[in-house]
């Protein structure tokens, strides 16, 4: 087993601040809560539970002889949104903002006009 090597196992143990591993071949290696996903991770055991079979990467050895592995480089390894999508979305953000400066374009207008026509004079 080396750095970078993608391994099977099963969850064996959760403590607070990660996962114990049971990997194919009879290697143990250890989860940090850190490295369970991207996002932030309060309950462990939101992502992991006790006999889970998993794929992990293993990112180093620990002074015990384990290994360390990670959930979270595995995600960031899978494929990206497609470009079409990711122009549909620009699209769409650029269609948000255009509608909303044409309303606050047309508030701002209706908000002077009331002011005029009270007699007041606009800050503007």
């Amino acid at each position: 087993m080396k750095v970078g090597e993608l391994v099977k196992g099963k969850v064996s143990k959760i403590v607070r601040y990660g996962a114990f591993v049971d990997i194919e071949g009879g290697e143990r290696g250890f989860i940090h809560i850190s490295k369970i996903s991207k996002n932030y991770v309060k309950r462990i055991e939101d992502y992991l539970h006790e006999g889970q079979e998993i794929s992990a990467k293993v990112i180093g050895r620990a002074r015990n002889g384990g290994w360390e592995l990670s959930l979270k480089d595995l995600e960031e390894e899978t494929p990206k949104t497609s470009e079409k999508s990711e122009e549909k979305k620009n699209a769409d953000f650029e269609k948000k903002l255009s509608r909303f400066l044409k309303e606050s374009s047309q508030k701002l207008s209706e908000y002077k006009k009331r002011l005029e026509k009270k007699g007041r004079r606009s800050a503007w």
